[in-house]
């Protein structure tokens, strides 16, 4: 068994299909719409199969807005990218291109290497070796 796809409600589709795309070479299936529900989504697939589908609907509660408070439900999406030197090294590209850096890089607890950024919309994605 594996998980398929991972779903993101989204206010800015665009945006969010254009941040998984440059930085985790996501592809984009193209965009899908259901006019009748006012519903739009982007399946992204990314290098390794694993697919990440962006949504966006005209009625959606949105969470609080704060990224440091913590809540039920998805906490975060971890991408490895193989070694420490990488998790370095795209940080380092999300520091430059100004994206908040929550924590790390860092050795965790439980053994990993890792950072945490936000991405366009506040969700948090966690940067693994």
């Amino acid at each position: 068994m594996k998980i398929e796809h991972v779903a993101i409600w989204c206010n800015s589709l665009e945006n969010m299909s254009s941040f998984y795309q440059h930085y985790f070479g996501a592809k984009s299936s193209g965009k899908y719409e259901n006019k009748a529900k006012k519903f739009s989504s982007y399946f992204l697939t990314l290098p390794e199969g694993a697919r990440i589908e962006l949504m966006s609907m005209a009625s959606f509660q949105i969470l609080p807005s704060d990224p440091y408070v913590q809540f039920t439900g998805l906490a975060h999406m971890a991408f490895s990218v193989g070694s420490e030197e990488k998790v370095n090294q795209i940080t380092e590209i999300f520091i430059a291109d100004g994206y908040e850096v929550l924590d790390g890089p860092r050795w965790t607890g439980d053994g990993y290497y890792e950072s945490v950024i936000l991405d366009p919309e506040g969700n948090r994605v966690e940067i693994t070796v």
